[in-house]
């Protein structure tokens, strides 16, 4: 599932992040702020209109992304108890 695809309140796992292109700059500096394979994941909100941007939440910090830069993100969603 893509990070762009979860609803808010969701929380899962991240997978990978994938290069929209060759040398994605984008891609490089989601990974270098710390959307990494484990890390956990969660949506806080999305915005109003067409729910771009999207605030996600690594750890203690939050991040406002874009849908398109979102997608870049796989996550396995955590199973609601």
């Amino acid at each position: 599932m893509r990070l762009s695809d979860m609803k808010k309140g969701a929380t899962g796992v991240v997978t990978a992040v994938e290069d929209a292109h060759s040398a994605d700059p984008i891609a490089r500096r989601l990974r270098e702020l710390g959307f990494v394979q484990g890390e956990p994941v969660r949506v806080v909100a999305r915005g109003p209109i067409g729910g771009d941007p999207l605030l996600v939440q690594i750890g203690y910090t939050r991040f406002a992304l874009r849908k398109s830069e979102a997608a870049r993100v796989s996550v396995m969603p955590e199973a609601v108890a």
